[in-house]
């Protein structure tokens, strides 16, 4: 069966003006383009368009999707039982956060009672499971199975005040890299200080902290677009800073 642009847009559910998008951007090519100039889609372009939209739910960029399905070793069939692991993924996450309301529903309502650490624990379990589905494959092939369960452990079993005193170090770290920015010094005071201060939020997760590894994982933070999208977002070039004053604080240099 073949499918005009108007026919795959409604049986998608999504816009011409989307599928003519990715035909530019070179995500999803038609089959061919009839006589009268219109693009013509067959059965591989719907099965396709149907990986680019799972990989779109899953939070991946189109530059990243496309990197996917255009490599030449892209297994279709491999593909979708990734996404239905990660789907079952993200089912187990709902079903925690759901637990965790009922449980707060309950509380509030005096049925039972409820810990601090128990209102807490829903969340600390999803930020978790999203760092696995993000960067679970590339952080353990850099630091190993072991180093990854310890940090999640730890975060796991932190307490409330663990918790908070973790977000407000990154919070100064990030007030202080972005006043060391402007000064433009890598070197200096401030982007000393924020560097301590990443030293300390990573103790939080790391069972053993080394300079070496510090300056590794700033050095991810440029090499590894999503880290640095997440840095940059704050401020342009906050990355790269992150990391020249992180290899002048461990005196490391990566290549």
């Amino acid at each position: 069966m073949e499918y005009t642009v108007q026919k795959l847009g409604a049986l998608a559910g999504i816009s011409t003006r989307t599928l003519r998008y990715y035909d530019e951007f070179g995500i999803l090519k038609p089959a061919r383009i009839n006589s009268s100039g219109y693009r013509i889609y067959g059965q591989a372009e719907v099965d396709r368009l149907q990986q680019i939209l799972f990989y779109r739910e899953l939070g991946l960029s189109l530059e990243g999707i496309r990197e996917i399905v255009t490599s030449p070793s892209f297994d279709g069939a491999r593909a979708l039982r990734e996404h239905h692991d990660k789907l079952l993924q993200r089912r187990q996450q709902l079903d925690q956060l759901i637990a965790n309301v009922e449980q707060t529903l309950a509380h509030t309502e005096g049925r039972i009672i409820m810990s601090n650490d128990e209102k807490f624990a829903g969340f600390k379990q999803k930020l978790i499971d999203d760092n696995e589905q993000k960067y679970g494959q590339e952080i353990r092939e850099k630091y190993g199975e072991d180093a990854v369960e310890k940090s999640n452990r730890k975060l796991k079993n932190m307490t409330e005040e663990q918790y908070a005193a973790i977000q407000q170090l990154e919070a100064d770290m990030f007030a202080s890299l972005e006043r060391a920015m402007e000064d433009g010094d890598s070197a200096g005071e401030l982007a000393q200080k924020a560097a301590d201060l990443h030293r300390q939020w990573l103790s939080f997760y790391w069972d053993t902290y080394t300079k070496e590894a510090h300056a590794g994982v700033a050095q991810m933070y440029v090499d590894d677009e999503r880290f640095t999208a997440y840095y940059d977002k704050r401020r342009p070039g906050l990355a790269g800073f992150l990391r020249d004053a992180v290899h002048v604080y461990t005196g490391t240099k990566q290549e």
